[in-house]
């Protein structure tokens, strides 16, 4: 047994169901937020009541589901600067726009400051994380790993038994396939998987259990 060296918390919220995460380093107590959506509020809540050091505000890719909470998150972080990937950019530019395909309204969030690169290492605190672009769910998507706490922030990459949709724009089946198989299936098993909906999952269990990926529904792409 590995001595665990984040926590990962979970706020899940909203029609969609989006959970948002906030991860802390142990060593030093240095939090970041990963894809605050409609439990924004709550994980505020929570990051002020404890009075946390979020030292960043980072997206794995730009639905609105993900990023609709940013500016809550920014009242109680001000100087906490929001990073997103440079593909995932009009997306999130295009809030407005993407609320209307579901009949919502919603104002544009904070401007990112920084941009994912792939294979950097994002550090907070004592903690390191893995940056991996895994993009065929929506552009510029990336994946978060914590190789020494065997955990992974996978958005909406891969869910316990199902993968992303791909019906939105900037979505591709044979790139998310691509995007799972080169950058999720190639960690160890025992390595947990943190999605944006639903609960978390192991890329063991999903190598051999996710029907999308074992060659019983469509597997042959991963």
């Amino acid at each position: 047994m590995w001595l665990r060296v984040i926590d990962i918390r979970v706020f899940t919220g909203g029609g969609f169901a989006e959970n948002a995460y906030l991860v802390q380093c142990r060593e030093t107590g240095a939090a970041v937020v990963v894809d605050p959506g409609a439990a924004a509020p709550a994980m505020a809540d929570a990051i002020r009541s404890e009075s946390l050091a979020v030292e960043a505000i980072l997206l794995t890719h730009a639905h609105l589901d993900h990023v609709e909470g940013v500016h809550e998150i920014r009242a109680v972080a001000p100087e906490a600067p929001i990073w997103i990937h440079p593909g995932a950019l009009p997306m999130y530019r295009s809030l407005p726009q993407q609320a209307a395909w579901f009949g919502m309204r919603m104002a544009p969030q904070p401007e990112p400051d920084r941009e994912f690169v792939h294979g950097q290492d994002f550090t907070f605190g004592g903690c390191t994380l893995d940056v991996r672009d895994a993009p065929g769910h929506a552009p510029g998507h990336v994946i978060l790993v914590s190789h020494e706490d065997r955990a992974v922030l996978v958005g909406d990459v891969v869910f316990q038994g199902s993968i992303g949709r791909v019906d939105l724009p900037g979505g591709d089946m044979r790139t998310l396939m691509k995007s799972i198989r080169e950058q999720v299936l190639t960690l160890p098993d025992d390595f947990v998987l943190y999605p944006g909906h639903g609960p978390p999952t192991t890329v063991g269990f999903e190598r051999v259990g996710n029907p999308f990926l074992v060659g019983v529904y469509g597997g042959e792409l991963a």
